[in-house]
């Protein structure tokens, strides 16, 4: 299956979170990508948590995950779906995700439960990596 991750997928990933193994099911297909906005998210989280960011996005690279340029096209196509994802409260960065994934044809990937309730009407298929019915010690 084709993915886009959103920021909090490939961070379960990197901090062995729950879902972490449906991040590295999709990290086997060779055609991964992330926007550069979430891609930005995913560094500076790492930075924020006191890793080495340029080593670890490295090695993500390294697999084969993509990074799509957040141009005008793909910042009008974000904001195109504010109207529809307005009231699950998602940010830019998740509409950038999704704004790719639509233009892309592929899954969207995401931890953020928020993301279930976007209307079928916009066309972009979301999977949740986490079982949104189940609570980890954590709260997800």
């Amino acid at each position: 299956m084709s993915v886009v991750f959103d920021a909090s997928a490939l961070m379960a990933w990197i901090y062995s979170e729950p879902g972490a193994d449906v991040v590295a099911e999709s990290l086997a297909d060779e055609s991964t990508t992330i926007s550069a906005v979430n891609w930005s998210e995913v560094l500076q989280k790492i930075d924020a948590r006191g890793g080495d960011a340029d080593q670890l996005g490295e090695r993500i690279l390294a697999l084969g995950v993509s990074v799509a340029a957040f141009d005008s096209a793909e910042a009008r196509a974000a904001a195109r779906l504010y109207p529809a994802t307005r009231t699950a409260g998602l940010s830019l960065g998740d509409r950038a995700c999704l704004a790719l994934a639509q233009r892309l044809d592929h899954t969207a990937l995401t931890a953020d439960t928020a993301w279930t309730r976007i209307p079928k009407t916009t066309g972009v298929t979301v999977e949740l990596i986490r079982d949104p019915h189940h609570r980890s010690a954590a709260g997800v």
